[in-house]
């Protein structure tokens, strides 16, 4: 799995009641977990600890996050920083679209710098994140809590979509049967797009942070041209955080489901958009929390 697993030696230790406990040396597998510098234009924005891979996905989606762009055509090319010589690998859109592991699957480097289109705004230098992100919250860094709270350009409370209970119940299952690296290591999070109207899987991205995995997800949607996210559900490994409710705005996607609880300010949020939120999404059964119009399964028993 190259620099996304990383093998180290454990001592594994099995309880055995009054029979005693075992100890066997062995080795285990490691998910990754290294820094990732975005830079835009040449100047520092964020540093996110990430697992490596889809670093082109990483960065776009993060910039539909803030804001800064919501089509593939403002993002014009990405290079990985510190090629021997040439400073890197660099990588496109149109390149990028046909294939996200070769252009980016391989790099050995830890700084992504972005160029945008002509006529595209840069970010702003006070949205700079002025601590690094960690793998536990997306947000943890921003300069002001204001900055969190960023208009999105696409207004998910007009989206028609509707979905099948049994459908959205299902989601789970389908997400942690492709988690490949997850079945490795038992360490990382994922994040899964699903088109509503056909069940289709889009795409599913695996990442020491749910943040990190969402901005994959939503960074192969802009590199593939196709924002706004209209009569999609994002499924979540963990719990539903304020800034995945913001990211899947900021895409224009309708709903997001996760397998834990949300938070109180993710439920507020999606309130307040309009998006539709459904938390504990396994087995049989959910809390929908904002919009659940959208879930088909019959007549709402009152509270």
């Amino acid at each position: 799995m190259g620099r996304i697993t990383s093998r180290k030696k454990v001592v594994h230790i099995a309880a055995a009641g009054h029979a005693g406990s075992r100890a066997v040396r062995r080795l285990d597998s490691l998910a990754v977990e290294e820094p990732l510098e975005i830079r835009v234009a040449g100047e520092p924005l964020t540093v996110t600890m990430r697992t490596p891979g889809h670093d082109v996905e990483l960065a776009a989606g993060f910039l539909v996050s803030e804001g800064v762009i919501i089509h593939r055509e403002q993002f014009a090319s990405a290079i990985h920083c510190g090629g021997p010589g040439t400073g890197g690998a660099a990588a496109t859109p149109g390149a990028y679209a046909l294939g996200a592991s070769a252009v980016d699957g391989g790099n050995t480097y830890n700084v992504l710098d972005v160029t945008l289109a002509p006529g595209t705004p840069l970010p702003d230098p006070a949205r700079a994140r002025h601590s690094y992100t960690t793998s536990a919250c997306g947000v943890c860094g921003a300069a002001s809590i204001e900055q969190v709270s960023t208009t999105s350009a696409f207004d998910v409370s007009e989206d028609p979509l509707v979905v099948d209970a049994d459908t959205l119940v299902a989601l789970p299952e389908l997400l942690r049967s492709q988690q490949n690296v997850f079945d490795k290591t038992g360490g990382l999070h994922a994040a899964g797009l699903y088109d509503a109207a056909t069940g289709e899987l889009l795409v599913v991205r695996e990442d020491v942070g749910r943040h990190n995995a969402v901005d994959k997800v939503v960074g192969w949607a802009v590199l593939n041209g196709r924002l706004p996210l209209t009569g999609t559900v994002l499924q979540v490994s963990g719990r539903a955080s304020f800034e995945l409710v913001q990211k899947a705005v900021m895409a224009g996607i309708p709903m997001l489901s996760a397998v834990s609880a949300p938070s109180s300010l993710a439920v507020e949020m999606a309130e307040s958009t309009g998006l539709t939120l459904a938390g504990f999404v396994r087995g049989t059964s959910m809390n929908v929390y904002s919009r659940p119009e959208r879930v088909r399964e019959g007549v709402l028993t009152p509270a």
